[in-house]
């Protein structure tokens, strides 16, 4: 997948275009080209962008019309817009565009630096945007895995891999996002060890352990010895002491 963020650049005139292209270049992203308000928003029903630098006057559509256009639409309302409009434009312009949706205003010539600080800002924003929809994806994802486990040993091999990959995640997402992960290991790691101290589905299923859990000690069968009983007084007998007492009875009637 690209990692490179999407800005869409709108002015009806090549020269300025090319002017915003060589300021933004350092930036090291996908810089893609509308001459029109309506190129605009046909650009946007089929890529993702991090934000719009839309100029003001355009012949046709201008920018106002294009702004409230694309934030009349669900998939961009919240797409960031900054308007680029010329020095001596009329001071309305300024409240215009931010009832039609826009974050900010630059105007023409524009400081190189400051336009491509402001520009780098709405990018990392999206970049981090774009992390955050990723890992509820891997979340989603995840308790899928285990609502579809149909037995205890494929739900705890899922649970493993779960957790090696949310451990993988773990080192690669930024601070704001990694107190999310580290809960979702706390939660992998409690299911693991629910599922190892729960009983198998059914009689006859061996329960698979979780790696990485002791398994419980087995209870000692019961000494047992086949010749030996007990009476009421709690002592043992053998089958020798019934016959010596047989033999005596014996000899006690061959003396009468």
């Amino acid at each position: 997948m690209d990692d490179k963020a999407k800005i869409l650049l709108v002015d009806d005139r090549d020269e300025n275009l090319v002017a915003l292209e060589a300021i933004l270049s350092s930036l090291d992203q996908d810089l893609v080209r509308a001459r029109s308000g309506e190129e605009a928003l046909k650009a946007l029903l089929t890529d993702e962008y991090a934000v719009i630098l839309l100029d003001v006057i355009m012949p046709g559509m201008d920018g106002f019309e294009t702004a409230r256009d694309i934030k009349r639409r669900k998939k961009t309302r919240d797409l960031p817009i900054i308007f680029l409009t010329a020095v001596d434009s009329d001071p309305d312009y300024a409240f215009r565009g931010y009832a039609a949706g826009a974050v900010d205003f630059i105007s023409k010539p524009f400081d190189p630096w400051v336009l491509r600080a402001k520009v780098s800002v709405f990018v990392e924003l999206h970049n981090k945007n774009r992390q955050l929809r990723e890992q509820a994806a891997l979340l989603r994802d995840q308790a899928a895995l285990l609502r579809a486990a149909p037995a205890t040993g494929a739900a705890a091999q899922r649970i493993s891999v779960a957790r090696e990959r949310a451990a993988h995640v773990r080192d690669q997402v930024p601070d704001e996002v990694r107190p999310e992960v580290e809960e979702l290991e706390r939660d992998l790691a409690d299911a693991a060890i629910a599922l190892n101290a729960a009983p198998p589905a059914a009689a006859g299923v061996p329960q698979s352990p979780i790696p990485g859990l002791a398994e419980p000690p087995a209870a000692a069968p019961p000494a047992t010895d086949p010749g030996a009983g007990a009476d009421a007084g709690g002592r043992t007998s053998t089958g020798s002491e019934s016959n010596s007492d047989t033999d005596a009875d014996h000899g006690a009637n061959s003396g009468v």
